[in-house]
Order: C-alpha cells, then structure tokens, then sequence
C-alpha cells in the first residue's frame, strides 16, 4: 500500500498481488489520527497489505521540513497499530501527478479529487519498480 500523508486528505493507493503494478484507491479526507488510522486499517485488511510505503516529503536539497514530521509523526502512529511502514522520496509526485491530470484535460476545479490518490499511486509505483 501507497500512502500521500497531507494535512486535509490521505492518498490511498495498492499493488496487485503479485506487487507489479499500483492503482489508486481512494483519498481519505483527514478527521483524527484515529479515524485516519481505522480507514487505513480497513484497507490493509481488504487488501491483506503487508508493508506501507509512506511518501516523505523531502526538500529538493534532499533535506526534511516540518511537512516531513509531520508525515513521520503519522507514520510512527501507523507503526504503533502493527503496520510496518517504509518511506520513498515524494518529491516532485504531486507535481508529476498534477501534469497527468492536465494532459488527460481534467478541468483544476476537479484535480483536487484526484491528485492525492494519484500521488500515491507514484509513491507505491516507484517503490515497487525500485523493488525489482
């Protein structure tokens, strides 16, 4: 499982089985940690998901910025629930993501929906292509 850890909305994303390709599940628009984390739960059960690749919100001198504690803050949570978390460099995810939407024509008042489940979907897919 892919996660885009922001401060109003979750990224959800998933590999198949066979950890080959990643595919947006939802966006999970952030209530509590707790809530955050049963919704993320739910997910990991239906998916049987065995690791969480967290994006890390890295600054482009490769150094770590308050949105990366926070990203870290959730993701010790996360391991505190029994899921086992790795971290990929997001940089530029959300931007790669955005310019997806803009060449596939979806209008900037309906991207926000999406830009976060697609970031995701980058996170996990460079995990997994780094993986093989």
């Amino acid at each position: 499982m892919g996660l885009d850890v922001g401060d109003k909305t979750i990224g959800v994303a998933v590999s198949d089985p066979m950890g080959i390709i990643a595919q947006g599940v939802e966006t999970i628009q952030r209530q509590s940690k707790k809530k955050d984390g049963q919704r993320i739960l739910h997910w990991v059960e239906h998916y049987q998901v065995e690791r969480i690749v967290v994006g890390l919100p890295k600054n482009m001198d490769n150094t770590l910025g308050p949105q990366a504690d926070k990203t870290m803050h959730f993701a010790k949570y996360l391991m505190e629930l029994g899921l086992e978390i790795v971290y990929e460099d997001e940089r530029l995810s959300t931007r790669s993501s955005e310019m997806l939407l803009m060449e596939q024509g979806v209008r900037r008042e309906h991207r926000k929906k999406y830009i976060d489940k697609i970031a995701a979907t980058y996170i996990l897919q460079t995990y997994l292509d780094r993986e093989k």
